[in-house]
């Protein structure tokens, strides 16, 4: 009786993501810690629970013309590969397994022919290089964009405050390069640069000037922000977003169709530099690994041995983020280390070669187009030359401490408003959102010159130590014989003077500031990045405990702490140098890197003494920051988008069993199934129409009910299709066989379809009693989308992605390991797979079952 149940099930079927959510019935959504979990999407990812888009799911099978013939004349072309089969539809999943065995046959079949001919000998040679020159064109691609973006948002951003008469296309410091009117104190001011005061009113100081300047600060903020919000809507709104959570979601096997697409690397590039332009306390840094990302994307389709292999692909894509990370630190070897510690899921060795070599040409190409003028790969580029004291630490830890607790409390208030946002009018208006927070921005930075300025300078400023070619207020000092004359001197230990404390004052304030903005600015609808901002809180307080340690020790060099190492007038305290471990702090304490943040700001400063300190306050800020909770700002994005990301970082510690966790349950419909030699073609057709699943487990028989193998729905009605159109004499009544050899038919029945050749013959099985530890484990170190449960043989249930994260989830929940109720004997099973957030790319929007389902960070 049960096993006739397994066939007598009934489904649903559904023709488009929107029925989705009314015609599943069970699909849920997991509310867990405040956050929307939606683990639903399409068909090939909800593996047995999907949406029937594919080609030919559809379809209504004929007469293939009524020829009969005996089962002498089998469809043995079908043995051959079929177009179609393999490949994966948007909001996919891919089958790491399936596309490593095609690889490595690839690789054979290009062995056994090379020694035919001098040509197969020059296709080998030209596969085995295919890979060097993709990640070469990737990081030529990736410094000549970076490059540009850098050129044009500094430009921009000087339009803001005035224009260059001589060349309207230099900025406000290559303007007065070649000026001979400029003085030391005031080398910024030169005829040639006009204030917009300057250019409508004709006088550049007063209480008028002051606020014409104003006013056209704020209105070129406004601009910039409305073009880049309305380009990002209009043509591309993949481009908005940092874009490191989705490429994250990709490298483990994910796919999103257009997101690296040509339109949104054209649109990704051209509304970067106007956000970095508009003011929006948010950096370029992090939306260059996208962009560089998206050109590793491109150039793959150019290569066959990429092009055809999606895991292969994704080995170009961990080359291209490193290669972006490169050009936007000037770090090559950090940008290395961060594509292996952040964003990448496969990593095996060649990757890391290539990666390294990518990270090599991007960094050479930037250097070559030296966008800054400096001859540095990075803008806030410094050297510093006065050793740390062991004393030191302290206050470093102390940093690490506060990089600690704002990473934390960045995390959880910007998480809740994005959350939040959904629910209000801004979510509903992306456009008016931007504009409502750039003139927030504009308004109350414009009087603080360290909110004015760009923040990428304002970091440079804060890294800075003082010196004879400082004009800073942050180096005015006074003079030990002079004590009321303010100047710059490179000597510490002087008592600081008006400006330093005045500056002080406004640093705070700009600290209060971008705490405030960069919550609510990241995860608007244009491109965002993190790292900027991180940094330049970071450095703002470090810059004021480097600050105060050096007036500490300048009153006080006669207690114990300072007595043996710090004598009166020499130099001892670097207050750039707290600077730069304040940022790496704050970024760690955000990001939640170790490894490679400290390689990148090691690289930054060119000092090998330094890496102890960063080491000491990036690993405080971590565990400081894991205390409250271990997510990064990046995985909490993908949990609240409903990504299908299974974090290797994320430990299970609980007792679960996998049949506590497949599906079917019992209030579940039963097994779905197909026989491996019993089934006819309409009935497997009423099996497609009648169910929504995307896979079947193909067992023996409705007897033995013994596991054979695995076929994917997408497969069979693409097979099913291709036979159709190939072949004359497929019928409804042809009996459908997934044996090597076709059973044992009458003489006069129809020609019967072999589908062998799509069966998954191998199917990754585990008992019902393996523990959900080992199955977890399995899942993120295969990459697997599905694996069946069986016992003594016999097929039970299965366990999909969206299995394990639901079930994890679920876990959260509990203080107590989770114990279910025992399922069934033969249960029943919902086999869908991991799942994006279901909604369908219509133009510019989305469209999707639930209001909820929409990505926050990166969608509209």
């Amino acid at each position: 009786m049960e096993s006739e149940q397994l066939f007598n099930r009934k489904g649903y079927y559904r023709n488009s993501y929107n029925s989705i959510a009314s015609a599943s019935s069970d699909e849920e959504l997991l509310d867990g810690a405040g956050v929307v979990m939606d683990f639903h999407t399409s068909e090939d990812d909800n593996l047995l629970d999907g949406d029937a888009t594919s080609p030919g799911s559809n379809y209504v099978m004929s007469n293939g013309g009524g020829v009969m013939s005996t089962t002498t004349h089998l469809l043995d072309f079908l043995e051959e590969p079929i177009p179609g089969v393999g490949t994966y539809d948007d909001f996919h999943t891919i089958d790491w397994v399936r596309e490593k065995c095609k690889d490595r046959e690839r690789h054979r079949k290009i062995n056994a022919k090379k020694k035919e001919s001098a040509w197969e000998f020059t296709k080998s040679l030209y596969d085995a290089w295919s890979g060097w020159l993709v990640v070469t064109l990737t990081g030529l691609a990736s410094g000549a964009l970076a490059g540009l973006i850098d050129i044009a948002a500094d430009w921009l951003n000087d339009i803001k405050e005035g224009v260059c008469l001589n060349a309207m296309w230099f900025n406000h410091e290559q303007c007065c390069w070649g000026s001979n009117e400029t003085t030391f104190a005031e080398r910024d001011k030169c005829p040639q640069w006009k204030s917009w005061a300057g250019l409508i009113l004709g006088q550049e100081e007063g209480p008028g000037s002051y606020i014409m300047n104003y006013f056209m600060y704020i209105y070129w903020a406004l601009s910039f922000a409305f073009l880049a919000v309305l380009l990002v809507k209009v043509f591309a709104p993949y481009a908005c977003g940092s874009g490191i959570p989705e490429i994250k979601t990709i490298l483990s096997g994910f796919i999103i169709r257009g997101y690296l697409g040509k339109w949104t690397l054209l649109i990704k590039t051209v509304t970067l530099v106007l956000a970095v332009a508009s003011g929006l306390s948010l950096g370029k840094e992090g939306p260059l690994v996208h962009v560089a990302c998206c050109c590793g994307n491109i150039f793959s389709y150019l290569f066959p041995k990429y092009s055809k292999n999606e895991a292969k692909k994704r080995e170009v894509l961990s080359a291209a983020s490193a290669a972006g990370v490169s050009v936007a630190f000037g770090a090559p070897i950090g940008g290395v280390l961060f594509s292996l510690e952040e964003v990448s899921y496969y990593f095996p060795l060649k990757t890391l070669w290539r990666s390294f070599f990518a990270a090599l040409v991007a960094a050479f190409v930037l250097r070559s187009i030296n966008p800054f003028g400096n001859s540095r790969l990075v803008l806030f580029y410094v050297e510093y030359h006065t050793p740390w004291y062991l004393f030191e630490l302290i206050p470093f830890i102390l940093l690490g401490v506060f990089g600690g607790l704002w990473g934390a409390f960045f995390i959880k208030a910007n998480i809740a408003w994005c959350r939040r946002r959904k629910s209000t009018r801004f979510g509903k208006y992306p456009i008016l959102e931007v504009i409502f927070v750039a003139a927030i921005t504009a308004v109350v930075a414009f009087p603080n010159p360290y909110t004015r300025q760009n923040t990428s300078e304002l970091i440079k400023e804060l890294f800075t130590d003082c010196g004879p070619l400082e004009s800073s207020q942050l180096c005015q000092y006074r003079s030990q014989m002079n004590g009321s004359k303010a100047f710059v001197d490179a000597s510490p230990n002087k008592p600081a003077g008006p400006g330093v404390y005045a500056a002080i004052w406004q640093l705070c304030l700009a600290l209060i500031f971008k705490i405030i903005m960069t919550i609510f600015t990241f995860g608007l609808k244009v491109p965002a990045g993190l790292f900027i901002p991180s940094m330049a809180i970071g450095a703002i307080a470090g810059r004021i405990v480097g600050i105060a340690v050096e007036q500490l020790a300048y009153y006080h060099h006669d207690w114990l702490v300072f007595r043996e190492w710090c004598e009166v007038g020499t130099d001892c305290i670097t207050p750039g140098l707290y600077a730069m471990v304040g940022a790496a702090a704050c970024l760690g304490g955000v990001t939640r890197m170790t490894v490679s943040l400290v390689v990148i700001v090691f690289e930054l400063t060119g000092g090998l003494e330094y890496i102890v300190p960063l080491m000491a306050a990036v690993m405080t800020s971590k565990w400081v920051g894991d205390a409250f909770g271990r997510e990064g700002i990046y995985e909490s994005h993908i949990r609240l988008n409903g990504y299908p990301f299974l974090d290797a970082k994320e430990e299970f510690t609980h007792t679960t069993l996998a049949r506590e966790v497949m599906r079917p349950r019992r209030s579940d419909p039963p097994l779905a199934v197909l026989t491996q030699d019993d089934l006819t073609v309409e009935e497997l057709q009423g099996i497609i129409n009648e169910t929504s699943y995307n896979g079947f487990p193909v067992i023996v028989s409705k007897e033995s009910q013994r596991l054979v193998g695995f076929a994917l729905r997408r497969d069979i009605t693409i097979a099913i299709e291709n036979a159709r159109r190939k072949q004359e004499g497929i019928l409804l009544t042809s009996r459908v066989y997934f044996t090597q050899h076709a059973p044992t038919l009458p003489a006069d029945s129809p020609r019967p379809l072999k589908l062998r050749s799509i069966l998954d013959m191998s199917p990754f099985t585990v008992t019902d009693h393996t523990p959900m530890e080992i199955v977890v484990d399995i899942f993120r170190k295969l990459g697997l989308r599905q694996c069946l449960v069986t016992h003594n043989g016999i097929v039970l249930g299965i366990i999909t992605k969206k299995n394990i994260l639901a079930h994890l989830e679920e876990l959260k929940e509990h203080t107590e390991p989770l114990v279910t109720s025992p399922p069934p004997p033969v249960p029943s099973h919902s086999t869908d797979l991991f799942p994006l957030p279901h909604f369908c790319l219509l133009g510019p929007t989305y469209l999707g079952a639930t209001h909820e389902s929409v990505t926050d960070s990166s969608r509209f």
